[in-house]
C-alpha cells in the first residue's frame, strides 16, 4: 500500500515542476574543438607543476636535484567524451613531459653541477569533470576525478662522470617519477574546481538586459550527460528589475531537442518571448507619446480634418493647441511559434487629444489597435536577436460600429506611422539582442533557425574568440585558497 502514496507524490511533484524556457544541448560534434582548446590550457597548467627538491646519498655519492620545471607536453593519443552521470571524461595516454632542472652531484672529493634536460615518458592521465548546479542555479564543476601515472624517466647525463651518473641515475629518476606522479592530479583538481569554475562564472545567471528588464538563466536541475550529449535546462525568464519577487507562469509547451549534427543546439519556448514582453509591459515601456512637431504633418492635418466637427465646438484657446497621439499596449503582447513562422500579437489603445499649454487635455477619440508582427530570429556571436515586421494592422472603436466606419480613413496613415516611426525604434532595441548562457570567449557561428510548434531551435557551431587561458586569467580570483586537495594518484602510491 505504500506504493500508492509514493506514486501520488511523484505525480504531484511532476505536475508542479517548472518548465524550462530555454534548453541547450552540447553534442559530441563539439568535443574535438573543446579538446584542442582544453589541451592547450592543460599543457600550460602542467607547466606550473612545482616538484620539491630531490636529494639523497648512495654510498659516497651525494646528489641534489632542484629547480625542476616542466617545459612541454607532447601528446600521442587523447580522447574527450561524454560519460553518463554528469561527467566529461578526458583520457591521455602515452604522452611525454619535458623537464629541465639543476643538478648538484658530489662523489668523494669531485663535484659537478649544472642544468640538464630530461623527459617523463609514458604519461597517462584519466580525469573526469562532474557538472552540477550550485545553489544560485549556476553550472559548476563540482568534482574532479583523476588518475595519473608516469611509467619511466629518461635523463641524458654527460661530462667526466657520465658512467657514474648513468649507473646511479636510477635512484634519481625513480624519485622524480614518484614526485611527478604526486603532482599531476592536484594540478588538474585545481584547474577544474577553481580555474574552470572562474570561466563558468562568466555565464550569465540573473543579470540585467537593460535599465528596465533582466533575465534569469538559472539551471532548473543538474546537467544531464548521455553517451552523445550534454543537456541543460534553464529557467529562461525575463523579469522587471523593479520587481524582485515577480514571477512568470510558464504555460508554453516544453521545447524539445533531438538534433545532433551541429555542435550546439539552443531551444526557446514561447514563454521565453512572452516573459520578455510581459516584463516590458509591467515596466511601462510599451507605450509611445507623440506631441506637436513629433506628429507627422500629413497625419496632423488628417486627424484635425477627421475630428473637425468636435474641434470647432471648443473654445478658441484650445482649437489651435498641439495634437497629442498616445499609443499604449492594453495587455502584454503574445508570441506564437509555428513551423511556418513566429508572430507577435499586440492590442493597444490609440488616444488622440488636444494638449493646450497650462490647460487640461481634450480627448478627441480613443480607438483600439490590433497588430500582428512577424519576428525573425538570428544568433550573432552569443546574442539572440529579433527583427520585427508589421504584417497586419486594424483600428476600430469599442464604442460603436458607426465610429469604427469613421476611422477607416485613418487606417493607412496610422499604419504608415507605425512602419516609419515606431518599427525602427522597436527593431533598434530587439536587434541588440539578449545574451544566451555561454561563457566569455565562446561564440556561435554558422547558425540555423528552425521553427516548431510552440518553440524554436537554433543549431550552431562553436568558435573560441578568446583562449581559455586569456579568459581564466582575466576572471580568476585574486586570492585562491584550495583546501580540498584530493588524494594523490593511486598509480603514484
Amino acid at each position: 500500500m505504500a506504493l500508492l502514496p509514493a506514486l501520488f507524490l511523484a505525480l504531484l511533484a511532476g505536475a508542479h515542476a517548472e518548465l524550462p524556457g530555454c534548453k541547450i544541448r552540447v553534442t559530441s560534434a563539439a568535443l574535438e574543438l573543446v579538446k584542442q582548446e582544453g589541451l592547450r590550457f592543460l599543457e600550460q597548467e602542467l607547466e606550473t607543476i612545482t616538484i620539491p627538491d630531490l636529494y639523497g646519498r648512495k654510498g659516497n655519492f651525494y646528489y641534489n636535484i632542484s629547480d625542476v620545471k616542466v617545459t612541454q607536453l607532447q601528446l600521442i593519443s587523447s580522447e574527450l567524451h561524454f560519460q553518463p552521470d554528469q561527467e566529461l571524461l578526458l583520457n591521455i595516454s602515452n604522452a611525454s613531459l619535458g623537464l629541465h632542472f639543476r643538478r648538484q652531484l658530489l662523489y668523494w672529493f669531485f663535484y659537478d653541477g649544472g642544468y640538464i634536460n630530461a623527459s617523463a615518458e609514458g604519461v597517462s592521465i584519466r580525469t573526469g569533470l562532474q557538472l552540477s548546479q550550485d545553489p544560485t542555479g549556476r553550472i559548476k564543476v563540482s568534482n574532479v576525478s583523476c588518475d595519473a601515472s608516469v611509467s619511466r624517466m629518461n635523463m641524458a647525463f654527460g661530462g667526466t662522470f657520465k658512467g657514474v651518473y648513468n649507473f646511479l641515475s636510477t635512484f634519481i629518476t625513480s624519485g622524480m617519477r614518484f614526485l611527478l606522479n604526486q603532482q599531476i592530479c592536484p594540478v588538474l583538481h585545481h584547474a577544474g574546481t577553481v580555474l574552470l569554475n572562474s570561466l563558468l562564472d562568466t555565464v550569465p545567471v540573473r543579470s540585467p538586459v537593460d535599465e528596465l528588464v533582466g533575465i534569469d538563466y538559472s539551471l532548473l536541475k543538474d546537467p544531464v550527460v548521455s553517451n552523445g550529449n550534454l543537456d541543460m535546462e534553464f529557467r529562461g525568464t525575463f523579469f522587471p528589475l523593479t520587481e524582485g519577487n515577480w514571477s512568470f507562469l510558464n504555460r508554453a509547451v516544453e521545447p524539445q531537442l533531438e538534433e545532433e549534427e551541429r555542435m550546439v543546439y539552443v531551444a526557446f519556448s514561447e514563454s521565453f518571448f512572452d516573459s520578455a514582453m510581459e516584463s516590458y509591459f509591467q515596466a511601462g515601456a510599451l507605450q509611445l507619446t507623440l506631441v506637436g512637431d513629433k506628429v507627422p504633418s500629413d497625419l496632423d492635418m488628417l486627424l484635425r480634418a477627421t475630428y473637425f466637427g468636435s474641434i470647432v465646438l471648443l473654445s478658441p484657446a484650445v482649437i489651435n493647441s498641439p495634437l497629442k497621439l498616445k499609443l499604449q499596449a492594453m495587455s502584454p503582447p503574445r508570441c506564437t511559434i509555428k513551423p511556418s513562422g513566429t508572430t507577435i500579437s499586440v492590442t493597444a489603445s490609440v488616444t488622440i487629444t488636444l494638449a493646450p499649454p497650462m490647460l487640461p487635455e481634450v480627448e478627441l477619440s480613443k480607438m483600439i489597435m490590433e497588430a500582428r508582427l512577424s519576428a525573425k530570429m538570428a544568433l550573432r556571436g552569443k546574442a539572440l536577436r529579433v527583427k520585427l515586421d508589421l504584417r497586419r494592422f486594424q483600428i476600430y472603436s469599442n464604442q460603436s460600429a458607426l465610429e469604427s466606419l469613421a476611422l477607416i480613413p485613418l487606417q493607412t496613415p496610422l499604419k504608415t506611422l507605425l512602419q516609419i516611426g515606431v518599427m525602427p525604434m522597436l527593431n533598434e532595441r530587439t536587434w541588440r539582442g539578449v545574451q544566451i548562457p555561454l561563457p566569455e570567449g565562446i561564440n556561435f557561428v554558422r547558425e540555423v533557425v528552425t521553427n516548431h510548434a510552440g518553440f524554436l531551435t537554433v543549431g550552431a557551431d562553436l568558435h573560441f574568440a578568446k583562449g581559455l587561458r586569456e579568459v581564466i586569467d582575466k576572471n580568476r580570483p585574486a586570492v585562491i585558497v584550495d583546501s580540498s586537495v584530493p588524494p594523490a594518484s593511486a598509480a603514484a602510491a
